[in-house]
């Protein structure tokens, strides 16, 4: 059986970090075994989801290098979820409920005084048809909820958390449509999975109560509409947390806009939320099929995943130290050539910061102010600057042979009168690129300041 997953955001909002992490992890499943990747909008909220973060959603998927094999969105298939809807009612595992959300905060409050757990009472269930029928001449329309079997416990094998086992009678029977017709997430999402095939659904690990009354969700719906069963391997990972260890706001805020702002790689961000969570190491891969070749379910724990700044931050670093020219050139300011890049890369941590290290080769660059000593020192050095395959070895040489000079007090004034700068691209690189005329004036200023 091909193997089907499924991403499932809702357009009331920009994708955050966490809901990449999900994003990718479908992806990298269904990649890993020759699968397909599904996009489904799920847009039954009319009132919240919005067209932009349609697109925008697209838009980070495509980014990010996870562009969709194919897309549905649930506010065209409205008919399907009316099908499933009226084939549970026939078949009785739907029913009409009537307590406005003040009765039922009520019921919650007055069984956790009872030191009872706050499910649903089925009091609709207890209702005669006269009850019901004086609810609707009053105007009081319905929502729904749908009936949970209470025979069997609820199992099912978790491809992260092993054998799992829930007791249907401690759930609440779920609302799935409310009073005004419109659709919750539990049921449609049940006939989308259904319908679109999918054999894997890998969500995060608050959706484990959800699974549970999902599946009989299916076996409803199986029966009902007369369909072969064929479940979904379902697996839930551990949820992303702040380096703190606690849930953070922030991550729900942090996305791609966020770091495209910070001059993030999308690699960096793929290479670290792979295997964030994992037994097996974050490292700076920027090539997306060795990640795939280790992606593995079984190395998933179930102890939250720790995302931290500074992790993606030095991800993001070395995979520009790794990044060859020629993937770059159309990003770099104009003049940068494959010996400007390789002068500046290991000095950089984002690509961005190209265009101020380019400025000690182009300058103009300030010199600090020279003791009379490092001024006599730097105007030697002017005369003794030569041309050559290595001009910088060159310079050096002549210098610590003349002046004895060594180590710092060879070196650091030289480059401060040559950039600007205490610290930078390695000198021997950089000084080729300064050129002969260009250096020899600065070193003349630096001399006369």
């Amino acid at each position: 059986m091909t193997t089907i997953t499924r991403f499932a955001p809702s357009p009331t909002g920009r994708l955050h970090v966490g809901n990449i992490r999900t994003a990718l992890h479908n992806w990298m499943l269904a990649r890993t075994n020759g699968g397909r990747f599904l996009l489904r909008i799920d847009d039954t909220d009319a009132a919240r989801s919005k067209e932009e973060y349609v697109e925008a959603i697209r838009a980070d998927l495509a980014w990010l290098g996870m562009e969709p094999d194919g897309e549905e969105r649930q506010s065209e298939r409205m008919a399907l979820y009316d099908a499933a809807f009226e084939a549970l009612k026939d078949a009785g595992r739907v029913y009409p409920a009537y307590e406005t959300a003040q009765e039922l905060e009520l019921k919650r409050k007055i069984q956790l005084g009872r030191g009872l757990p706050p499910i649903y009472d089925r009091g609709a269930l207890k209702m005669s048809d006269a009850e019901r029928a004086a609810k609707e001449a009053e105007g009081v329309r319905p929502h729904w909820r749908f009936k949970l079997d209470h025979d069997e416990p609820i199992t099912w094998d978790d491809g992260v958390r092993g054998a799992q086992k829930f007791d249907p009678a401690t759930l609440s029977d779920p609302v799935i449509r409310r009073a005004d017709g419109s659709w919750l997430y539990m049921l449609p999402s049940a006939v989308d999975d259904i319908d679109m095939g999918i054999t894997d659904v890998l969500r995060g690990e608050d959706h484990v109560s959800n699974t549970a009354v999902q599946i009989q969700m299916f076996t409803a719906l199986f029966a009902a509409q007369h369909k072969a069963q064929h479940l979904p391997r379902f697996a839930h990972t551990a949820l992303l947390v702040g380096k703190e260890g606690k849930l953070s706001k922030r991550l729900g805020s942090l996305g791609c806009d966020a770091f495209r702002e910070k001059d993030i790689a999308p690699q960096a961000i793929i290479a670290l939320l792979a295997r964030l969570g994992t037994s097996q190491p974050v490292e700076p891969i920027a090539d997306p099929q060795v990640l795939l070749d280790s992606f593995d379910l079984s190395t998933f724990g179930r102890a939250p995943a720790k995302f931290d700044d500074a992790e993606l931050q030095r991800i993001n670093t070395a995979l520009v130290h790794q990044t060859e020219f020629a993937d770059v050139a159309d990003r770099l300011p104009e003049g940068i050539d494959e010996a400007g890049w390789h002068a500046i890369r290991p000095n950089l941590t984002t690509i961005s910061e190209a265009a101020e290290w380019w400025r000690l080769v182009t300058g103009p660059i300030t010199p600090p102010e020279f003791s009379e000593e490092d001024r006599a020192y730097l105007a030697q050095a002017a005369k003794a600057l030569a041309w050559g395959d290595d001009p910088w070895g060159a310079l050096t040489a002549t210098l610590k042979e003349g002046t004895g000079r060594k180590g710092k007090a060879l070196f650091l004034p030289l480059r401060q009168a040559l950039t600007g700068m205490n610290h930078g691209p390695d000198m021997g690189e950089l000084l080729p690129l300064i050129g002969e005329v260009e250096a020899c004036r600065r070193l003349q200023l630096a001399a006369a300041s």
